[in-house]
């Protein structure tokens, strides 16, 4: 299978952190052993696209660079490797590779292991925010359940992802207090069948939120937030909760009150899915994959609110970051172009 390829394409580049970003045209990669070159069909923004863009997670790759977690798309071009080989002209669900470009740009360089073949009836659409936010979703319900929680906590509630967890929940009847910054949010989740729901901004919220983790027995709290509700989880967490830190939208310090940890046996343990996947062997991931597809359109649904072209970035970033629970910004190479196949 022959496919021509331009010389040249079209990428967002990050020049420097908390700075916005610029579009340029750049060379195509070519895919070495064990590589794949993906013609992207779309890419979300997610929350963990912006607190790499802020710095928040600490990578120290070399700049410029091109973001982006995840997408979609089509191989058009392999390296050496049967596994490589096997994914020319498959579309797939794909992960970037640190150091070797993101998603925001028309095609991008990344590991063979990193693509997951997309059914036929999964459209690109869907496909290109099958990882990043299922399968942490997954993992979560995972460790509620293996550790046997008997309820849990999650900010940033009306995301994406704290949609799923919420769907998720019901399903497996755990008690979920979900925590938003916004009372339109608050009905939002509880139209989705959210029993508790608590606004960080009203007056009262830290100690109703105490005393709800209490009376619901929380024993674990997961926070993409960071920043000062990181201490305010802290203070309300019961004895020998833990604390699942995964993201950090506050760019604002962190305090906490070390007596919390020391005389009250709590814990905050920090998550990146990549080391969660790592964990696993291949028949695991899989099933993982497989699972994912299947509640795409169910309890892992995603709604998408507007596909925008690469030109846009930083106009889609700013509403993103105002809004990030009315549905997903998809970014496209060429917004004529129809990706959902």
């Amino acid at each position: 299978m022959k496919i021509s390829l331009p010389a040249t394409m079209q990428a967002v580049q990050l020049d420097e952190m908390e700075q916005p970003l610029a579009v340029r045209e750049i060379p195509v990669p070519k895919p070495g052993p064990g590589q794949v070159l993906v013609h992207m069909a779309a890419s979300p923004i997610n929350p963990s696209d912006l607190a790499f863009l802020l710095g928040g997670y600490g990578f120290k790759e070399p700049l410029p660079l091109t973001p982006g977690n995840e997408g979609s798309g089509t191989v058009v071009a392999v390296g050496s490797g049967l596994m490589a080989r096997r994914l020319l002209g498959k579309r797939v669900a794909c992960f970037a590779r640190m150091g070797h470009g993101g998603a925001w740009a028309e095609y991008m360089l990344t590991n063979a292991s990193l693509c997951i073949p997309v059914g036929k009836k999964i459209t690109l659409d869907q496909a290109s925010m099958s990882l990043v936010n299922p399968l942490t979703a997954l993992a979560f319900m995972d460790i509620v359940r293996l550790k046997k929680h008997p309820a849990f906590v999650n900010t940033a509630a009306a995301s994406a992802l704290g949609q799923m967890l919420v769907r998720l929940s019901i399903r497996q009847g755990v008690p979920l207090l979900n925590v938003v910054r916004k009372e339109a949010q608050a009905d939002q989740l509880r139209a989705i069948g959210a029993k508790y729901v608590l606004n960080s901004t009203a007056p009262d919220f830290e100690k109703k939120l105490k005393e709800l983790t209490h009376q619901l027995q929380v024993s674990l709290m997961l926070d993409a937030v960071g920043g000062p509700m990181l201490g305010q989880l802290l203070n309300a967490s019961p004895r020998g909760g833990t604390i699942l830190s995964y993201g950090r939208l506050s760019a604002e310090t962190c305090v906490i009150e070390p007596g919390e940890l020391i005389l009250k046996n709590k814990r905050i343990v920090g998550f990146l899915l990549s080391d969660w996947m790592q964990k696993k062997n291949l028949l695991q991931i899989l099933a993982d994959i497989r699972r994912v597809q299947r509640m795409l359109g169910e309890e892992l649904q995603t709604p998408v609110k507007k596909r925008m072209p690469f030109s846009d970035i930083n106009e889609a970033l700013a509403s993103y970051q105002e809004e990030m629970s009315g549905g997903k910004i998809l970014m496209v190479g060429n917004i004529n172009k129809t990706t959902s196949v």
